[in-house]
């Protein structure tokens, strides 16, 4: 049966072994990189978080990685987010910029902005919709145009005797329009076409019709 590797007659030696481990007072104690920058520090056994702002570095998890540049605006962006939303004041902010640009590692500049979102809050707020008391009136539809796109329509059954008024006051609400911001732009254009489509059947009728006369004089 072997022996334990701690005996009894063994405590002197373990208890000045450990009180040399000990810092006296007056020593210095070795202090982590986040200590040295006078940042706040974790739970105890905990390591700093590697993720806190801005994006995640993939595959580094070590809090004692160097930090880019890329990685100190990173965390002074956050920082302006935060302060920003009124979540820092002018001098606490002043302090961790001050501490981002002078950061050596990824976990010094995880603890700065750990307290903080990550980028600005969106705020999801409607805008409030206006009464229809207060929104300006649509401008009304021009009489003409109206009338251009009925007689147009007639065209089918009056044999296209409707055609010509139809043109005439298409042309007339297209001026007023153009005059007045009135509405019916599309009434007033599909008149017109129904109207030269009468117009110009009337006119290829006559045409033939004389050229029929002539022929069987």
């Amino acid at each position: 049966m072997s022996n334990p590797s701690w005996q009894p007659w063994q405590s002197g030696q373990g208890d000045s072994q450990r009180a040399q481990d000990v810092p006296q007072s007056g020593q210095d104690v070795p202090r982590r990189p986040w200590q040295q920058a006078g940042l706040p520090q974790a739970w105890p056994g905990s390591s700093p978080p590697v993720q806190g702002f801005g994006q995640t570095w993939q595959g580094q998890t070590a809090p004692s990685l160097l930090a880019s540049h890329a990685d100190r605006e990173r965390a002074v962006d956050v920082l302006r987010a935060g302060y920003g939303e009124g979540r820092l004041d002018k001098g606490e902010f002043d302090r961790r910029v001050g501490r981002a640009y002078a950061a050596r590692t990824v976990g010094e500049l995880a603890l700065l902005v750990a307290d903080l979102p990550q980028g600005p809050v969106p705020v999801n707020q409607a805008a409030p919709a206006v009464p229809a008391t207060f929104l300006a009136a649509p401008p009304p539809t021009n009489g003409k145009a109206v009338g251009s796109l009925v007689c147009g329509i007639l065209t089918f059954f009056t044999a296209g005797l409707t055609g010509l008024p139809a043109v005439i006051l298409g042309h007339s609400a297209r001026s007023e329009m153009q005059r007045t911001g009135e509405r019916g732009e599309g009434l007033a254009m599909t008149g017109l076409v129904l109207g030269w489509l009468s117009v110009a059947g009337w006119a290829l009728v006559i045409t033939i019709l004389i050229a029929a006369a002539l022929a069987s004089a």
